[in-house]
C-alpha cells in the first residue's frame, strides 16, 4: 500500500496564535513523574483557538451543536484549491468557480490562501487577513459541499466580525477608519452582516466550515484527496479542535474493505 498521509493541522500549545478574544488557552501540569509516577495536564480554554471546527450552534441559537454533523460530512475526496490573498483579500464565488482543480459537488474543500505561513500573534495573519464572504459561502452552499477547511483566520472575513462595527464589537475601532481611507466608504457598506459567512454556510448549508488550516497543505494544493477531520462526540458543543489529515495514493491501489 503506497497511502502517503499529510496533517493540514496547526501544532496546538500554551502560546500558540490565538483570534484576538479572550480567554486564552491555559495549560498547567498537575502531576509530575519526578513527584507522582505519573504525567497529568490540566486545559482551561475555548475550543475555538488552533485549528477548530464551528457548529451552528457557535452563531445561531438553537441550532446543531458539534455531535450533530453526520459522519459522512467529516470524511470523503475533495481537493485542495489555491486562492492567493492578500491584505484583506476576500474569496469570492468567482474564486471558487475558477479554482483548480475543479470544485465538484460533493466535494470536500480546503483553501489555501498562503496565510497558514503568516501564522502568528500578529496583526497581518488576525486583523489583516483574507476570509471568504456572505456569497462565497453561499457558493459553497449551493455547491452542496461536504466540509470546507481555511488556510487563514476564520469562516469569516475579520471585518465581519466584532473587530469592527459588528455584534460585541468594535474591539478594533482602529480598523474602521482605516478600511474607510483604502477603500473610501464605511466597512459596513462591504460587509452589512455579522458573521454570515458562518450562518450561510453552517446554519442555511449544514456544512462543517474549519478555520486555520495549515500544517502541510503546500504540499498537497492543487490535489485531489481523501480527508478526514472529526471533532469531539461532544453534546452541547458549540466547536472543537480538530486534526486534519489528508491521504493520497499515488499508486492508485488502495481500495477500502467491502465489510464482507
Amino acid at each position: 500500500m503506497s497511502l502517503k498521509i499529510y496533517d493540514l493541522t496547526h501544532t496546538f500549545h500554551q502560546f500558540m496564535p490565538e483570534w484576538p478574544s479572550s480567554p486564552s488557552v491555559k495549560l498547567t501540569v498537575n502531576k509530575f513523574h519526578s513527584k507522582d509516577g505519573v504525567h497529568e495536564i490540566k486545559w482551561e480554554g475555548i475550543m475555538h483557538r488552533g485549528t477548530h471546527m464551528d457548529a451552528p450552534l457557535h452563531v445561531t441559537a438553537n441550532t446543531p451543536d458539534i455531535s450533530q454533523y453526520a459522519l459522512w460530512r467529516l470524511c470523503g475526496h475533495g481537493v485542495v484549491v489555491s486562492i492567493p490573498k492578500g491584505k484583506w483579500g476576500i474569496i469570492t464565488p468567482e474564486d471558487l468557480e475558477n479554482a483548480t482543480p475543479k470544485i465538484k459537488e460533493g466535494d470536500i474543500v480546503m483553501i489555501n490562501t498562503g496565510f497558514h505561513h503568516k501564522w502568528a500573534d500578529c496583526d497581518d495573519y488576525f486583523t489583516y487577513g483574507c476570509g471568504i464572504n456572505g456569497a462565497g459561502a453561499n457558493w459553497l452552499v449551493d455547491k452542496k459541499i461536504k466540509m470546507v477547511g481555511y488556510g487563514c483566520q476564520a469562516n469569516d472575513h475579520p471585518i465581519a466580525t466584532k473587530l469592527v462595527n459588528h455584534g460585541l464589537g468594535p474591539t478594533h475601532p482602529h480598523l474602521i477608519e482605516e478600511w474607510k481611507q483604502e477603500y473610501g466608504r464605511d466597512p459596513i457598506v462591504d460587509f452589512p452582516n455579522w458573521e454570515d459567512a458562518h450562518k450561510n454556510l453552517m446554519v442555511k448549508g449544514g456544512i462543517p466550515g474549519i478555520e486555520n488550516v495549515g500544517g502541510e497543505l503546500d504540499e498537497v494544493t492543487g490535489k485531489h484527496c481523501f480527508f478526514t477531520a472529526f471533532p469531539w462526540r461532544w453534546k452541547g458543543g458549540e466547536g472543537c479542535v480538530v486534526r486534519i489529515l489528508a491521504i493520497v495514493d499515488p499508486d492508485q491501489q488502495f481500495r477500502f474493505e467491502t465489510g464482507k
